[in-house]
C-alpha cells in the first residue's frame, strides 16, 4: 500500500507510541472499522494519556501507521517480542513520515553502513538545513517547530533501541529479525530495511 506522501512535522505531537500502536491494530484485528477506533480510543482511554488534547494529537498518526501495517506484520507486533514492535513500529513511522524515512536514510542508515556510530547535532542541523534548501514547506517551518521535530526524532531513535542513552550520542544497530527482513524485501520495501542500517 503505498501512500502519497509530503514532508510532515506531524511527529512532533506523535513520537514512538509502540502501546499505542497495538492497541489501535488490536482493536482492527477485532474486525473494527477506524471511526469506531477512534470513538473506543477517546471514550475509554485506551492510550492512557491524561490529557484529551495529547489523544487527540497522537491518534491521527497512529491510525496512519495502523493503516500502512499489513496483516502478517500486524500479527508480529501484537504476538512477536517488544524487539519486533520496536522494528516494525519504527517502519510505520518511515513509511508514514516521508522526512523522517529520509532523515533514517540518508543520515542514520548512511552512518551504520560506513560503521559510524556517533550522532551529532551537527548532522541533525545539516539535514534539517539541506531539507529547508529543498523544500519551501521545510523552510516555512518555525525555529521552535524545527527544533522539537529534532528532538522528536532524537526520541525515535531512542525508542527503538538505535540511541544508546535517551541524551546520547551513540548509535546501536537494531537486531532486524529475519522474518521482518525477508517479509520487507517480498513486498518490495527493501528501502526501509536499508534505512534502518541493514
Amino acid at each position: 500500500m503505498t501512500m502519497e506522501l509530503e514532508y510532515s512535522s506531524s511527529l512532533n505531537g506523535a513520537s514512538f507510541l509502540l502501546f499505542e500502536l497495538k492497541q489501535v491494530i488490536k482493536l482492527k484485528q477485532q474486525g473494527l472499522a477506524n471511526d469506531e477506533i477512534r470513538k473506543k480510543v477517546k471514550e475509554e482511554n485506551l492510550f492512557q494519556f491524561n490529557n484529551q488534547g495529547r489523544i487527540n494529537r497522537a491518534l491521527p498518526s497512529v491510525m496512519k501507521r495502523a493503516e500502512a501495517i499489513d496483516e502478517t506484520f500486524a500479527s508480529l507486533i501484537s504476538e512477536g517480542s517488544i524487539e519486533m514492535g520496536k522494528v516494525l513500529n519504527l517502519y510505520a513511522i518511515m513509511k508514514t513520515d516521508l522526512l523522517f524515512f529520509e532523515f533514517m536514510d540518508e543520515v542514520i542508515g548512511e552512518k551504520l553502513h560506513n560503521n559510524d556510530y556517533l550522532i551529532e547535532k551537527k548532522d541533525i542541523n545539516l539535514f534539517f538545513t539541506s531539507k529547508a534548501e529543498q523544500s519551501e514547506k521545510v523552510a516555512s517551518w518555525s525555529d521552535i517547530n524545527v527544533e522539537k521535530l529534532k528532538r522528536a526524532y532524537m526520541q525515535v531513535l531512542y525508542e527503538s533501541g538505535m540511541l544508546r542513552t535517551r541524551k546520547g550520542k551513540e548509535l546501536d544497530r537494531l537486531i532486524i529479525d529475519e522474518r521482518i527482513k525477508n517479509y520487507l524485501t517480498q513486498i518490495g520495501d527493501g528501502r526501509y530495511i536499508h534505512a534502518m542500517g541493514e
